[in-house]
């Protein structure tokens, strides 16, 4: 057992420790954390019911909950829809970065950033791997925008509002929101411009995800016809901006028995055309599940009211009955309970409608698959199943109700009660399971278990620091040095305290152990306390330097493929930037008080 009066330096020096570990990659942060858990545990700084707390904190199950929800609105709504039409404009990954940083940051002033980080964070990565870019290069940015933006206003971000807690409670005055709106804007304008300009270059270019992707990707013939109400009816190639589409072209067009080969840019689209496109099976998808009014020939027509499809990649097998014949001859609907979309073909050209194509062998085939399928191949033995891809959505009644009710119930518990961010993601969380919108199989594959024993055990670490008061020790201590050196020295000692706390127990921990200093030192200075509220508020808000700082940098840190040294790389310079800035706005706006 650990002596009490030293068990404060020994938990700062086993949290330096393993987060030397954790840099160096020595030991994955995960098991890092559960040994000194287990150390903390055998000494008798902590009690297991102490390090089991993280359990039942509301902060950990909302961001699984988000995690989940964001997963069940991608599979089960466009989605993807809604943010092409946002970032429509954007062709490359510098005018990507812009709009997305900027739009999240405007977004997060007034939304809390955690569901906006977790509903955007699969499109993003979808958006890199389709132009080519690593995640890893654009979900830091995702985060930081939204840590940045939620600064400009009071509702912004939870740092802000426990800080007017306790400003009340204390009897003090408040945080002017013309001095969070001057000050927030300057660091968000400034943040954005580093990570555009220069910082981006420090992000990490974790290719292995799209290495990955690339293997899988299999280029495909595939026929599409219009919808009767497609706004592209009657306008050319270029004004349906069916060019320069990604990772899909348009190879020919069907048009009364005749093939229009090469498609010219100014060929009027015509109702009854059939357009052949060529593509990968994600872009393919994409595609139909877009605006332009574009379908897959039979099975929307001879069942429009279907839900979810499920998408299927099989292959020809070498002894099948079906090489030599045609897709319509071998009645593959009938025989397979599916109909046939779109094939791939190595190596050799395919031309014409899908149903006049005669089978070969090794013929990649994507496919609807019905709800006899897997039984029919397993009673034929003529093809073999390659893998479940995405599916082409369909919102039904039913998912509109599940938005209906959600909104209700979380608009009446708004109205007869304050209701926290938990609550209405819980209420969420169950409506959409009670429409089987969420299932257990979707659960066990988005639950990440190595994210949810960092954030456990990384709550537990904060318990540590804040029951053997070693927060105290180390910010009274580096306060008193920087005494002899004048108010504003002091001022910026304590934000530089208070944001290496809040890279270790959080924004809420290094709020709470700031917050006294602050006062008693406003007091003892005998000056207003303005400055230093703003400061420890903007120093508490700087999570750039781990992932377990803040809580949209946990969501981002498994879809990233990231590692603590990734964040702490650019987070560094970021957090440098960031206290400069604000130290250099609160010292403009209250030079009176803290200047000789």
């Amino acid at each position: 057992m650990i002596p009490i009066d030293y068990q404060p330096y020994f938990v700062i020096a086993v949290i330096f420790l393993i987060f030397f570990f954790i840099y160096k990659n020595l030991v994955k942060p995960s098991v890092s954390f559960l040994m000194a858990m287990m150390v903390f545990l055998v000494t008798g700084v902590l009690s297991y019911k102490e390090v089991l707390v993280g359990f039942s904190n509301d902060k950990i199950a909302t961001i699984v909950l988000l995690i989940l929800i964001s997963s069940s609105l991608r599979k089960n709504y466009n989605i993807e829809l809604i943010f092409d039409r946002i970032f429509k404009q954007a062709k490359n990954y510098k005018s990507f970065l812009i709009r997305m940083m900027g739009q999240a940051a405007v977004v997060s002033s007034s939304i809390n950033n955690a569901p906006v980080v977790a509903l955007m964070t699969p499109y993003v990565v979808n958006w890199g791997k389709k132009n080519n870019i690593a995640p890893s290069k654009l979900l830091i940015p995702l985060s930081f925008s939204t840590i940045m933006g939620g600064m400009t206003t009071v509702i912004g971000t939870s740092t802000t509002l426990l800080l007017i807690g306790f400003l009340t409670e204390n009897n003090l005055d408040s945080i002017k929101p013309l001095d969070l709106l001057f000050l927030g804007l300057a660091v968000t304008i400034v943040g954005i411009l580093f990570i555009i300009l220069i910082g981006h270059r420090l992000l990490p270019n974790h290719t292995d995800v799209i290495e990955k992707f690339k293997k899988n990707t299999r280029e495909y013939l595939v026929e599409i016809n219009f919808k009767p109400d497609s706004p592209l009816v009657g306008k050319s190639i270029t004004e349906a901006e069916l060019r320069n589409l990604r990772g899909v072209y348009l190879v020919e067009i069907l048009r009364n028995g005749h093939v229009i080969s090469p498609v010219e840019p100014t060929e009027v689209i015509e109702q009854n055309d059939v357009l052949i496109f060529a593509g990968d099976t994600d872009n393919i998808v994409d595609l139909i599940n877009s605006d332009k009014g574009l379908t897959f020939p039979k099975p929307d027509e001879e069942n429009p009211d279907h839900g979810d499809i499920e998408v299927m990649e099989c292959v020809i097998s070498s002894n099948s009955s079906l090489i030599g014949k045609s897709v319509k001859a071998s009645q593959f609907r009938n025989r397979y309970d599916a109909a046939l979309i779109a094939i791939h073909r190595d190596g050799e050209k395919i031309s014409g409608q899908i149903g006049e194509i005669k089978l070969k062998s090794g013929d990649l085939l994507l496919l609807f698959a019905g709800a006899n399928f897997k039984e029919r191949v397993d009673l034929y033995r003529d093809i073999l199943i390659i893998s479940s891809l995405r599916k082409i959505r369909n919102i039904g009644a039913k998912k509109y109700y599940a938005l209906g009710t959600s909104a209700l119930l979380v608009g009446l518990l708004a109205v007869f009660g304050q209701i926290s961010l938990f609550s209405a993601v819980l209420v969420i969380f169950s409506t959409f399971i009670s429409f089987n919108m969420v299932t257990i199989q979707d659960i066990k594959r988005d639950l990440d278990l190595n994210l949810i024993a960092i954030l456990v055990f990384s709550l537990a670490l904060g318990q540590a620091i804040l029951k053997t008061n070693a927060g105290n020790i180390l910010a009274l201590g580096f306060i008193n040095l920087l005494e002899p050196f004048g108010i504003v020295a002091i001022l910026i000692g304590l934000m530089l305290i208070t944001n290496l706390l809040t890279s270790i127990v959080g924004n809420a921990g290094a709020i709470s152990i700031s917050f006294p200093l602050a006062v008693s030192l406003t007091q003892n200075l005998t000056i207003t306390g303005q400055p230093f509220f703003l400061a420890i508020c903007f120093a508490a808000s700087a999570t750039f330097l781990t992932p377990i700082s803040y809580q949209t940098n946990l969501i981002i840190y498994g879809p990233g493929g990231y590692n603590f040294r990734d964040f702490f790389k650019i987070g560094l310079p970021m957090t440098i930037l960031y206290l400069l800035v604000a130290v250099l706005g609160i010292v403009f706006l209250y030079k009176d008080a803290l200047l000789p």
